[in-house]
């Protein structure tokens, strides 16, 4: 369906109607390109060589594409976002669910965000510090608490550092990383994994050689969220697919080069899950005899991983306030705000459980165990959110066929059938440990994921669903709000 086919939006009477500011499908390409690329996860694909390549496309078509021509359909359609869309396509408790596990998965993803941060400001004052599980604690506390406190004041200058962080912290210093590790091989350097045709797919010694798969689930995640510029394309049934195309191409680019780079100079039995990039980018330095930039591209990093941080760290919990103020599905504790109007006690709660989780790092010797194990439970929680989006849309297309949508996109039921798929099996993955892990307790490594991902993505909100009252409900819903 074009623009044409869709009615245009009458003002009231007497106002004149609001122009529509439309962006090019190039600049939506590039938007969603910097919400999702990054160069955190390369060390974890690193570890498999050559075959970084085939595990970070697959999940590209079996969970990116689908994610993104389905969202916007629904966000083309739909406003408020995925609790909207779930409650439409299956009931209110579901919506709460599928909002509920956007802002849980950020309590174990910011442990493992910050645990990067940590490990990368690790060398630049003591690259000893990088596999200290008492340093990575403290960092992780430090930096969360002081996020709390700038974002409880109700600031806006953080807004703009998410555009700067993917300049700063990952464009830049990819390409530095890139561009060293070529020549780096043109010197005549061995590469530490082999780079031939048989090393292309990953070694298979059963399920666990495959788990690090599912960490590209989350490097993929959120697309849900950029799907809502859909209307602002002038032809969106042509344009959209075109820029989910161009994104993933460039998305590719940005996490396959560094991967790559990475495993070239460091042995996959030698790289940290955490430090990995550092270890690179240090390596790298010292073989050119300019070990005096690591400290710098430390410093870019952390700095753009701690602005990402920042600008991400109120969104989830304001938009989980919002469903709770209406429907009354959280106690009036955690509805309160401060003068600001910023939800802190919801920020507040989420630091001591945050605390909590990072002490992990304190009592657990093996830092990149805890930082996958957290890696994992974000991914598992979050792709809960994506179960839940793929069965609505389909109920939504049979239930309300003739409802308006600004795109409609091919072969949806097909489309949601391969993203659940692949999301179940990605779920399911993650509580196989993975082949690095061989040496450790299965049945602990089990018990922390599912206590974790199911324990905080089902039991949590249906104890707060299952004990809500009446009282609770402190605003009306806005369909309510319309009509009175």
């Amino acid at each position: 369906m074009s623009t044409k086919d869709v009615p245009a939006q009458r003002s009231p009477a007497g106002a004149r109607p609001r122009p529509i500011h439309y962006i090019s499908w190039i600049a939506l390409a590039l938007m969603t390109t910097s919400s999702v690329a990054s160069l955190r996860a390369a060390p974890t694909m690193a570890v498999y060589g050559l075959a970084c390549i085939f595990l970070y496309i697959v999940p590209a078509i079996v969970f990116l594409l689908p994610t993104s021509l389905v969202s916007a359909e629904l966000a083309s359609g739909w406003t408020g976002g995925v609790y909207n869309w779930v409650s439409q396509g299956l009931s209110k408790p579901m919506g709460f669910l599928a909002v509920w596990c956007q802002f849980a998965m950020t309590i174990f993803y910011y442990p493992s965000l910050l645990g990067f941060v940590a490990s990368t400001l690790a060398y630049v004052i003591n690259p000893d510090l990088a596999t200290s599980g008492l340093w990575t604690a403290l960092v992780i506390m430090v930096c969360y608490w002081t996020g709390v406190w700038v974002s409880s004041r109700g600031t806006g200058s953080v807004a703009g550092l998410a555009s700067g962080g993917l300049i700063i912290g990952t464009l830049i210093p990819g390409v530095v990383l890139v561009t060293l590790g070529a020549v780096f091989l043109g010197q005549g350097n061995e590469s530490a994994a082999p780079m031939t045709a048989s090393n292309l797919l990953p070694a298979w010694a059963g399920l666990s050689s495959l788990v690090l798969i599912v960490n590209n689930f989350l490097s993929y995640s959120g697309m849900e969220m950029n799907a809502v510029h859909v209307g602002s394309l002038k032809e969106p049934g042509k344009e959209f697919p075109k820029a989910m195309f161009l994104s993933m191409g460039l998305v590719l680019l940005i996490f396959i080069l560094p991967a790559l780079a990475i495993s070239w100079v460091v042995p996959a039995d030698q790289l940290s899950l955490t430090a990995g990039v550092m270890q690179a980018f240090d390596a790298m330095f010292a073989q050119f005899g300019s070990t005096w930039l690591t400290p710098i591209v430390g410093i870019m990093l952390v700095a753009a991983s701690l602005g990402g941080m920042l600008t991400w760290l109120a969104g989830p919990s304001k938009g989980l306030l919002l469903i709770a103020r209406q429907e009354g599905y959280l106690p009036p504790f955690l509805q309160r705000l401060n003068k600001h109007g910023v939800q802190q006690n919801i920020l507040v709660t989420q630091g001591l459980v945050t605390t909590v989780i990072a002490l992990g790092y304190a009592f657990i010797p093996d830092v990149s165990s805890v930082y996958w194990i957290f890696s994992v439970i974000t991914t598992q929680v979050y792709l809960i959110v994506y179960l839940l989006m793929f069965v609505a849309a389909v109920r939504l297309r049979r239930t309300q066929p003739d409802h308006p949508r600004g795109y409609r996109a091919p072969m949806l039921v097909g489309l949601c059938g391969v993203g659940f798929a692949a999301s179940l099996a990605a779920l399911l993955i993650g509580f196989v440990p993975p082949s690095q892990f061989g040496s450790g307790s299965v049945g602990t490594y089990v018990a922390i994921v599912a206590g974790g991902a199911l324990g905080l993505g089902l039991l949590v909100p249906y104890l707060f669903y299952r004990f809500r009252k009446p009282s609770w409900r402190t605003e009306a819903p806005a369909e309510e709000v319309a009509v009175s």
